[in-house]
């Protein structure tokens, strides 16, 4: 039992102490500013819980607007994977030039890498939630 149910007890100790003090004439006036203070403390924790479920909802928003996503235009986009590929040519000749076949396929993996990471980033739950989505569809057919 925490402090509040303690002070509610006590509460209704006194209540009922005073009912039987005062009578039966002063029951209703006692009941009735006992179950204010009962409102009272309901009202309290309702309003807690109101705010903390607010501050998360804006918590979670305010994640959600500095997503990359939010800031990523098809122009960046683009723009990556034209890098992406002027960038390949010299590094495939570089890495096939010095290390033959294997220095090529290091090169080539680094390269699909970085895109794959870039498309994860402005994607998020690309590699792992299509999967997940497809079976949920299942189960509800």
């Amino acid at each position: 039992m925490d402090a509040r149910d303690a002070d509610l007890k006590k509460e209704l100790n006194a209540t009922l102490q005073t009912r039987r003090e005062l009578g039966d004439e002063y029951e209703s006036a006692l009941v009735d500013s006992f179950l204010e203070k009962v409102d009272q403390r309901i009202d309290d924790a309702v309003e807690r819980r109101v705010r903390r479920q607010l501050a998360e909802q804006q918590m979670t928003v305010a994640r959600d607007s500095r997503s990359p996503k939010a800031t990523d235009t098809w122009g960046e986009r683009f723009g990556f994977g034209i890098v992406s590929l002027v960038l390949a040519v010299p590094l495939s000749a570089i890495g096939g030039g010095v290390a033959h076949l294997p220095g090529l396929l290091v090169a080539w993996l680094g390269i699909v890498g970085v895109n794959a990471v870039q498309a994860a980033r402005i994607n998020p739950g690309l590699f792992g939630r299509r999967r997940q989505q497809r079976q949920d569809d299942a189960w509800e057919d």
